[in-house]
């Protein structure tokens, strides 16, 4: 249970990626920048690389790749803190694409090897659980550290 809360958490933030990052980008780094275009960063670098990077980690035990692809992706936004600009935030979703690339396949093969004997379909279907309310609570979350780190404190 605890993993799936923890995982929760790791949705959470990711998806921030979606929900946090444009209206971030627009507001406070360049209110001109081609938002759409950053966001494709993380898609192309899972497309182009997902191959060599899994040919790299294979011999990796599953949890030591869950742990490290965890690692990596919170990582990838102390980049953008440090670094807030356009490239921060390219180099930024560069490396949180490469830290889902590490952790999600493991993070399933994961899960199944939890599970006990025929009752993998059901860990599996739980294995999804965190991703959806990573969604819906990632909205509040982001908009409320928006509100209260940008917006509240710019007006006063």
């Amino acid at each position: 249970m605890w993993f799936l809360v923890i995982f929760t958490g790791y949705w959470v933030v990711f998806w921030q990626q979606y929900i946090s990052l444009p209206g971030y980008i627009h507001g406070y780094i360049n209110p001109h920048a081609d938002v759409e275009i950053i966001l494709v960063v993380d898609g192309l670098t899972v497309i182009c690389l997902t191959l060599v990077v899994n040919y790299w980690a294979r011999k990796m035990p599953a949890f030591q790749a869950v742990i490290l692809g965890t690692v990596v992706t919170s990582v990838s936004w102390l980049i953008l803190a440090f670094r807030p600009t356009i490239w921060g935030a390219i180099l930024s979703l560069f490396v949180l694409a490469l830290g889902e690339i590490i952790q999600q396949p493991r993070y399933y093969e994961y899960i199944s090897r939890l599970a006990p004997p025929g009752q993998q379909g059901t860990y599996m279907g739980f294995a999804f659980l965190p991703i959806g309310l990573g969604s819906l609570i990632g909205g509040w979350f982001g908009g409320t550290l928006i509100h209260h780190f940008g917006e509240s404190r710019a007006s006063a």
